[in-house]
């Protein structure tokens, strides 16, 4: 048996003590934070991981610790439902939630208002008549204004094409209130012009695969387009890749939208010739400082917009 000395004996039940008490008040203080739930549409796209990563940097400083759920795919609205579903059975303090349909979240929406749990909507606006009908209601809505950001995309081509051209378009999920307000815009810029000719205006569902299938099968049915207008980056990107396996790289103007790193990048190598950027990041971190103040009972705007700017080869380099 060793004996150790009593001083020893001492200073280790004090160490032992103090690191038990802290590690206590480290459990108290995690445990009494309130869990926020960020929803995305999904993972696999590099707007919605820049959106996680707002919204990360602002949890430390706004005392809430988050989770962060999403679909593999957007498309899945089914999944992102039973996801909020099972986030409302777990209790959650609040949600923020970027919707996969503009109606059919509303049934999620109206039971997170019966648990007392606050909604926060991002990117993509909830249908307002649905959700007045259901007797729902959300606390902000944060995110862009995607009809203008369309109607930037359009004066640019207008503008490329000098007024008069061969356009296709890569629309978003029929229905979806973010492609839709997109659409809308591009539209309003270059349906007044009749030089502008839409030759094809056909989904490919925010998905790169699809952009590239669907691209390839304009391009052979209209071999002359001279520009593409893609409701989203991924898509655009599928687009550019049907354009080099066609042989016409640097033929076809493409405009794509969200402005992520490797559209960015196609931007400036000049396979793209613009986006449209609308600070996913800044999102994410404006969701949890302003679901951080309805928590602690302060009231926030209903309505919380982001910058949304046109990115080109000229300016790309310094944004």
């Amino acid at each position: 048996m060793i004996t150790m000395p009593k001083s020893l004996v001492a200073v280790l039940a004090a160490l032992f003590c103090l690191v038990t008490t802290t590690c206590q008040r480290q459990t108290e203080t995690t445990s009494s934070q309130p869990t926020v739930a960020l929803v995305l549409k999904t993972l696999n796209n590099p707007f919605f991981i820049d959106m996680q990563k707002g919204a990360q940097q602002a949890a430390g400083q706004a005392g809430v610790r988050l989770t962060v759920q999403a679909a593999e795919r957007e498309v899945d609205v089914e999944k992102q439902m039973q996801i909020i579903e099972n986030l409302i059975q777990s209790k959650v303090s609040a949600l923020c939630v970027t919707p996969s349909g503009s109606r059919e979240i509303v049934p999620a929406i109206v039971k997170a208002n019966r648990a007392g749990i606050p909604v926060v909507i991002l990117d993509t606006r909830v249908h307002l008549q649905t959700l007045q009908e259901a007797g729902g209601k959300v606390s902000s809505f944060i995110g862009s204004d995607n009809f203008e950001g369309g109607r930037l995309a359009g004066e640019f081509i207008l503008k490329k094409l000098g007024g008069s051209g061969k356009v296709a378009v890569l629309e978003g999920i029929p229905g979806h209130e973010t492609g839709d307000s997109r659409l809308k815009g591009f539209h309003t810029a270059v349906d007044t012009h009749p030089g502008i000719r839409v030759v094809a205006s056909q989904t490919a569902n925010w998905e790169r695969d699809q952009g590239y299938n669907v691209f390839q099968n304009i391009l052979q049915s209209h071999p002359q387009v001279q520009a593409l207008f893609a409701c989203s980056d991924l898509m655009a990107l599928g687009a550019v890749e049907a354009i080099g396996a066609a042989g016409k790289t640097g033929k076809i103007s493409v405009v794509g939208f969200d402005a992520f790193s490797e559209a960015r990048e196609a931007v400036l190598k000049g396979t793209m010739d613009a986006t449209i950027a609308q600070s996913p990041a800044d999102m994410g971190r404006l969701a949890i400082e302003n679901v951080a103040l309805l928590l602690r009972g302060e009231k926030v705007p209903e309505e919380i917009s982001v910058k949304i700017e046109l990115i080109t080869k000229e300016n790309v380099a310094g944004k």
